[in-house]
């Protein structure tokens, strides 16, 4: 069989899509994977350029494949969107991704280590509890508004707010309704502590991983 050069993968949860082509960018070979056999395949190629989309699991497919002796490259979609020759289909996907990582001016994606990969996961999970939290608060406010019952704005505001939610001689709140606001404060100073806490380690992890790869700046934490 003629060597292949360069590979375009579109990645899928099940069934990938491969289009490679030799030195020459004659197409060589397009077919389906199955997950499965996404590794053995690669396992039997001479060491070739190999180029993805840099969303979903990509990360996690350039460092295994490139521990099989590939370079992969990571583009984001919508630079290889412009390489798209013929409709929205998998095998159309791979041909495009072929063909925009063999170009000189195509910006890349590093390739995210394990830990940096965590690291990011970590910063992600925060933010959706940061998220959570303002739901939470701005259900407690708009509860208690309905009521007469305002407070200042942030935390401080949050934390007047929760002990009259908890005074159960405030009349004005009906049982019912502080039944209900009690099981959004809980939920408010549950999430609190898994921001504190996932703050530190975040804190903590991105220190090390300053330290370890040279990184000059990790995501800021959002308050």
């Amino acid at each position: 069989m003629t060597t292949i050069t360069t590979i375009g993968i579109d990645l899928a949860k099940k069934v990938f899509q491969v289009h490679g082509v030799d030195a020459a960018g004659k197409i060589v070979v397009a077919r389906k994977l199955r997950r499965k056999e996404v590794l053995a395949f690669f396992g039997k190629l001479a060491p070739c350029l190999v180029g993805m989309e840099a969303c979903g699991s990509a990360h996690y497919w350039a460092r295994e494949i490139a521990k099989l002796g590939h370079t992969v490259k990571l583009m984001p979609p919508k630079y290889v969107k412009a390489y798209v020759k013929r409709g929205k289909t998998d095998a159309g996907d791979a041909a495009a991704i072929c063909e925009a990582v063999m170009r000189p001016s195509m910006s890349f994606v590093p390739v995210k280590g394990l830990e940096q990969q965590g690291l990011s996961m970590l910063h992600s999970a925060r933010s959706q509890l940061v998220g959570q939290r303002t739901q939470l608060i701005n259900g407690v406010r708009g509860h208690l508004s309905e009521l007469g019952i305002i407070a200042a704005r942030g935390l401080l505001g949050l934390a007047e707010l929760a002990a009259i939610v908890r005074d159960a001689s405030d009349q004005r709140l009906p049982a019912t309704a502080r039944a209900a606001l009690m099981i959004l404060v809980r939920q408010i100073e549950a999430v609190s502590a898994e921001i504190t806490t996932s703050t530190a380690r975040y804190a903590r992890r991105a220190r090390r991983a300053r330290s370890a790869l040279g990184l000059r700046r990790s995501p800021r934490l959002v308050r």
